[in-house]
């Protein structure tokens, strides 16, 4: 089993920063890739920021804001988050694709954290 826990998240000005970690545990054999999403209010959950061990992605409202990285060694990524803006309020979630060795087989899947709230506002 794999478990991804996040943490981070709070009340956050605009202008501000705020970093979200996420840890990955349990039977890993290797992350392909790491992202974060987010769900506001009344939306659909987008994609904010994702990584793999040869591009990074960014969703334009946070391009040159954001910065999404990866400690390989901690199997954590982070998601620095500065120029915070009040439509950046959102519920932010850890996304990862993960092989895990389960006896003779690798198996592939898609995990997700519980979620983190951040908000921003004066």
């Amino acid at each position: 089993q794999v478990q991804l826990v996040e943490s981070g998240g709070g009340l956050g000005q605009p202008g501000g920063s705020l970093r979200l970690s996420c840890v990955a545990s349990g039977s890993i054999f290797s992350i392909n890739a790491m992202a974060w999403y987010r769900q506001a209010p009344g939306k659909e959950r987008e994609l904010v920021a994702a990584t793999t061990s040869s591009s990074t992605n960014y969703a334009d409202s946070v391009k040159g804001r954001f910065t999404i990285s990866r400690d390989n060694a901690r199997n954590t990524v982070y998601l620095s988050m500065n120029s915070l803006k009040p439509e950046d309020t959102a519920v932010y979630y850890c996304n990862a694709n993960i092989t895990t060795r389960q006896k003779l087989a690798f198996i592939r899947g898609t995990y997700w954290g519980q979620g983190t709230q951040v908000t921003v506002s004066s």
